[in-house]
C-alpha cells in the first residue's frame, strides 16, 4: 500500500483533560478517501478513552484479518479506515455501529488531485507532478484512474461507499459536517451531533461544543490542504464545467445517490 506522511497530533493528551465515559459498543469510522477521514476520526477521539481507541492500524482489507480484535463486541473499540465492500467486511462489522464519511465527488475530484501531487504521498504516482502534464489531464486521471496504477473513482465511490449503503450504516456528507461546524451554535448544529453522537451510542456532555472544535482543529489534521508537504502544483478551486460533466458520465447517478442535486 502507498505510504502517507502525516504529522503526528497531540489529541490523546488532549482528550485526557475532558472526562471521558466508556464505549459502550464498538465503533468504526470508515470512508471514501479524501472525504474527511482525519475530521471525523479527530473529532470522535474526543470523546471517546485514549485506552478504547484502535491505534494500531489504519484498517483496510489487506490487513483486515489481522485487526479483527477491533470489532471486538466485548472489549469495544473507536476504530477507523478505509474498508471496501465484500463478504469479509460485511462478516467483521457485525455489531459494530458503522459510520461512512462521503464527499460531492465533483470536490472529490480535487482533493484527490491534491493529495496525490503532494509529498505526503509516497506512491508511484510523482511523475504526475512535472511539467508534462496539464492540469486538466490530472483531474481526468482522477475520475477514470490511471491504467495499473490508480483505480477510477467509480470503483472507489462504488466499493467504498455505495455497496455499503442500504445496510445498517450511517452516511455522514462531509460537506454536512463543515457546514455545522462553522455553526456549532446554532439549533441544526445540535440536531446534527446530537444524532451523530446518539448512532454511535455515545451521550453529549455539557462540554461537547469545545470538544468538537478541538478535533476539528485543522493543526491537528495531518491531511488538511495547508498541512500536505511540498504541493507546488495550482488547482482550481472549483471543478472545471467539463470536468463536471465528465464526473456524470462516469459515474452516473452517483451524485444524486449520495444526495446531491
Amino acid at each position: 500500500m502507498p505510504r502517507i506522511i502525516a504529522k503526528p497530533d497531540n489529541l490523546n493528551e488532549l482528550n485526557k483533560k475532558h472526562v471521558q465515559q466508556p464505549l459502550k459498543n464498538p465503533v468504526f469510522l470508515n470512508s471514501v478517501p479524501k472525504c474527511g477521514t482525519h475530521l471525523i476520526r479527530n473529532i470522535f477521539r474526543m470523546f471517546v478513552p485514549v485506552e478504547q481507541q484502535y491505534h494500531d492500524m489504519f484498517i483496510q482489507i489487506p490487513v483486515l484479518h489481522q485487526h479483527l480484535k477491533a470489532f471486538s463486541v466485548t472489549n469495544p473499540k473507536l476504530s477507523w479506515g478505509h474498508l471496501l465492500f465484500s463478504d469479509e467486511s460485511a462478516y467483521a462489522v457485525h455489531g459494530v455501529k458503522h459510520l461512512i464519511m462521503v464527499r460531492d465527488p465533483y470536490d472529490w475530484v480535487l482533493a484527490r488531485a491534491r493529495f496525490f501531487l503532494s509529498d505526503s504521498f509516497e506512491g508511484d504516482l510523482g511523475h504526475l507532478k512535472g511539467p508534462e502534464f496539464a492540469v486538466e489531464q490530472i483531474l481526468n486521471m482522477m475520475i477514470f484512474g490511471i491504467y495499473q496504477k490508480a483505480p477510477t473513482m467509480y470503483e472507489i465511490f462504488t466499493h467504498n461507499a455505495v455497496a455499503w449503503m442500504g445496510t445498517n450504516v450511517k452516511t455522514i456528507k462531509f460537506e454536512d459536517l463543515v457546514q455545522h461546524l462553522k455553526n456549532l451554535e446554532s439549533k441544526k448544529a445540535v440536531i446534527f451531533f446530537e444524532d451523530l453522537f446518539a448512532f454511535a451510542n455515545i451521550n453529549l456532555p455539557e462540554d461537547w461544543q469545545q470538544r468538537v472544535k478541538i478535533g476539528a482543529d485543522r493543526k491537528q489534521s495531518g491531511t488538511a490542504r495547508e498541512n500536505l508537504y511540498g504541493n507546488k502544483i495550482q488547482l482550481p478551486e472549483e471543478l472545471p464545467e467539463k470536468q463536471k460533466q465528465l464526473v456524470d458520465y462516469a459515474a452516473p447517478g452517483l451524485r444524486r445517490l449520495l444526495g446531491y442535486k
